[in-house]
Order: structure tokens, then sequence, then C-alpha cells
């Protein structure tokens, strides 16, 4: 998303991306704007990617304001219809959406706090990547012993 930290929106860290993209290889950059989209395909908020099909590997960096739980909603409902999505969210997880949504995913959390995008400082928050498992090898996570 974009960089204004009174908006909830924060621009993804273009290291951070870039790796794992070379891991994901997205589709989708879910939550984006025509100036900071990481993937040629994208929706923006114009576009409102909670009423847009997601499909393939999605990365989503969502609005971290209180819309946040919608997009993990969101983010786990087009898992299960086969899509990979990738979240970077803040590691909120004394919240309601975390354990609803969060754990239902591998969760990676990051060491540090994250320069995001466009800041002249660190976030006054920590961050985790979420992935939801979509598709066969989602099965297959899900199912594991």
């Amino acid at each position: 998303m974009h960089f204004a930290s009174t908006s909830g929106e924060w621009s993804t860290p273009d290291e951070l991306f870039a790796e794992l993209d070379g891991i994901f290889h997205f589709d989708l950059d879910a939550c984006a704007s025509a100036s900071n989209a990481k993937c040629p395909r994208f929706f923006t908020v114009e576009q409102d990617a909670l009423r847009q099909r997601w499909r393939g590997v999605v990365w989503m960096n969502p609005p971290y304001g209180r819309q946040i739980a919608a997009f993990m909603r969101k983010a786990y409902e087009e898992s299960r219809h086969g899509a990979t999505v990738v979240c970077l969210v803040p590691s909120r997880t004394d919240t309601a959406w975390w354990h609803r949504y969060v754990k239902q995913g591998q969760v990676v959390f990051l060491r540090g706090r994250l320069k995001f995008g466009g800041a002249s400082s660190s976030a006054p928050f920590p961050s985790a990547i979420v992935i939801f498992w979509g598709g066969r090898l989602g099965e297959a996570v899900r199912t594991k012993p």
C-alpha cells in the first residue's frame, strides 16, 4: 500500500518484496495504487479488492487500520478457493483477526522493525508474513500429520 501512516497504508519495502517474489513469483498485488503496485496485475482502492476474485499467487500488504480484518478474511477465503496469498501484516497477536484468520496460515515473524517505503524511520510495530496456501499445495499443508 501507500506510505502514509495516518491512513493506515504502509508501502511495501522493495527489498522484502523482491526476496518474497523470488520465492513465490506473484501474479497479483491485491492492495495497491498505480504508483506503488508490485505486480503488473493489481487492485486499487477504487477496484475494491474485497469484491474481486483473487487467482494465482497473490501479494497482499493490506491497509493496517480497522479494515485489516476484512482483508485477512478475504485472503483466507481466497486461499480456500485455490489462491496462495502471502500477506505482510503488523504482528498484532492480541487481536481477534489474528486469532480468527492468521492462525489458519503459516506465520513467519520478521526480526526487527521494517522501514516501509517512503519512511525516514522504522515502523513503530513488528511485522509478520502470513501465508495462506491454496490449491493442491495448500491442501497438502492443511492435511499434513
